[in-house]
């Protein structure tokens, strides 16, 4: 008898490879000075190639975490269980230093370093990022109370990551949460119904219903409420210092789309302690830079989602025969290819130089946070909003196998809208931008000294920068125009960035195709002469 069952033409596992061999990662990582951290992100890399750890990934996201509202004989608990590997993803990113160790380092480059491993870790496993992001943006909006910083900064920026429920004090090392929206405002946080009351010495009882909080296993979270003096910041810990529960109860986790293996929950403050940070009424502006910096999460976490489509696209058509030939050497599929690592160029190397600016704006430089304020409004826009398009085309790549869960492909296309709604969805972000150009004059001017640094080196470049002028010229219907104007700007700044620091073969095809409109509206539409072979082959070196 013939055998039936004979396994031919099917692509090898991706398993055994050092993610971090990425060309853009590494010249962004020493072009902004963290070039030193190079061995401990290659580090990262490799085990996240492993397939024991990819292993991991696809485990705590077919294992979700369960509520445990009350315990066998009815006593409260309020409790979240997570699969094993769930805690073994957050030890290694703790342990790396993803979370909020770069605000104890002494060290240029730091945040630029995290960044890149953060870009790195990412690719395994998105849902355990958001703890490590929120724990990372914390500290800056804690600052504003240095009583409250001077006890728990060096416990969040520990490289111990200790669950469990125990009083802040006692433990290696914290996690912090973030706690905003309500089921009546959404992003307009300014409509939260949720009240802080004075207690008199110094802490405030908060009661209210929040309709979002991711992580709620956290061991401090930050939260706005409605104190006496208007909308302020509150620092909340889930044990109170006597050792007691702070009375903040989980009503249900929310079913998502994807980001499964993270729990995100709806709680309710019934008269939970907490204490203010900043000043009263001012809760928006004291949380804006933990906003801030989760949004520059936001994209490098899109960049490494289009870095993972791409590098399991050409995985595929490198192995994968059709035709008579590798489906990596059939014209239109190295067009699609090209295509989706161009995409994925021009957003790690925009997330690099936003690490750069906000680890410099961090230090005082005024032009870098200026940079910072209106260029990461309008990439986190368009980087966000790009991703589920190129995860879906990378995931076709795969034909049918794509659309297995297997293939680790479904998992990605159900995580790529996350970062577009979160901290702000796309008309949140659009509008941002617009606020920054309007409010802060100097952004518009620290955006366009960014991008004329690379004046001259390509004409279809310099006719976008004079678009984006054209468009900035008549703001009587702005915000109407708001996500064209913002497109154009995010655009802009990539397609400098790559003229000035990227590949060549990279850099023509973005102008040709993003910038001189020699491009249809599908990824796979790059107009001939491109270099596609060079652009693929910095996929998978």
């Amino acid at each position: 008898m013939p055998p039936t069952h004979e396994v031919t033409n099917q692509v090898p596992m991706l398993a055994g490879h050092d993610l971090a061999e990425d060309p853009t990662l590494l010249e962004g990582l020493r072009r902004e000075g963290a070039g030193w951290a190079e061995a401990e992100v290659h580090e990262l890399g490799v085990l996240a190639g492993t397939e024991r750890v990819q292993d991991w990934g696809r485990l705590v996201n077919e294992n979700p975490p369960k509520l445990r509202t009350h315990d066998r004989v009815g006593n409260r608990i309020d409790e979240v269980e997570f699969h094993p590997h769930w805690h073994d993803l957050m030890d290694v990113a703790v342990s790396h230093g993803l979370h909020a160790a770069p605000w104890r380092q002494d060290r240029p480059g730091a945040h630029v370093a995290r960044a890149a491993k953060f870009y790195v870790w990412s690719q395994i496993e998105a849902g355990h990022t958001c703890p490590i992001s929120m724990t990372y943006s914390a500290v800056p909006a804690l600052r504003h109370n240095p009583d409250l910083a001077a006890t728990y900064e060096p416990l969040l920026a520990a490289s111990v990551y200790d669950f469990g429920l125990r009083e802040p004090s006692t433990k290696r090392g914290l996690i912090a949460g973030m706690s905003m929206t309500e089921k009546q405002g959404g992003s307009d946080v300014r409509a939260n119904t949720t009240t802080a009351r004075p207690t008199g010495d110094g802490g405030y009882v908060l009661t209210g219903h929040k309709w979002f909080t991711s992580a709620p296993m956290s061991d401090v979270f930050l939260t706005l409420a409605q104190a006496p003096g208007g909308l302020s910041c509150f620092l909340l810990p889930r044990v109170l210092p006597d050792g007691t529960r702070n009375r903040i109860h989980l009503q249900r986790l929310k079913d998502k789309l994807g980001n499964r293996s993270n729990a995100s929950a709806e709680i309710e403050y019934d008269e939970a302690m907490g204490w203010l940070v900043g000043e009263e009424g001012r809760g928006v502006r004291t949380i804006i830079e933990m906003v801030n910096n989760t949004r520059l999460d936001c994209v490098i976490g899109g960049a490494a989602g289009m870095r993972y489509g791409a590098v399991r696209a050409a995985h595929h058509a490198r192995h994968r025969h059709t035709f008579g030939q590798a489906l990596d050497r059939q014209p239109l599929m190295t067009n699609v290819l090209a295509d989706l690592a161009v995409e994925s160029e021009a957003a790690t190397v925009a997330a690099l130089r936003l690490a750069g600016a906000s680890e410099r704006a961090a230090a005082g430089d005024r032009q870098e946070e200026a940079l910072r304020r209106l260029a990461l409004a309008v990439t986190k826009y368009w980087v966000c909003k790009r991703a589920p398009a190129h995860a879906a085309e990378a995931l076709e790549c795969l034909g049918g196998n794509g659309y297995v869960e297997e293939s680790g492909m479904p998992r990605l296309f159900r995580e790529s809208p996350l970062s577009s709604i979160w901290e702000g969805s796309g008309n949140v972000a659009a509008l941002d931008a617009l606020r920054a150009m309007g409010r802060q004059p100097d952004s518009v001017e620290a955006f366009f000294t960014e991008v004329e640094r690379a004046e001259g080196a390509d004409p279809r470049l310099d006719d976008a920068i004079g678009r984006v002028r054209k468009e900035l010229a008549d703001l009587s219907d702005v915000e109407f125009r708001a996500r064209r104007v913002v497109e154009l700007l995010a655009l802009v700044f990539q397609g400098s960035l790559l003229v000035r620091h990227g590949d060549k073969a990279v850099a023509d095809a973005f102008c040709a195709s993003r910038l001189g409109g020699d491009w249809g509206i599908a990824f796979g539409t790059l107009p001939t002469g491109v270099d596609t072979h060079a652009i693929t082959a910095r996929v998978w070196p």
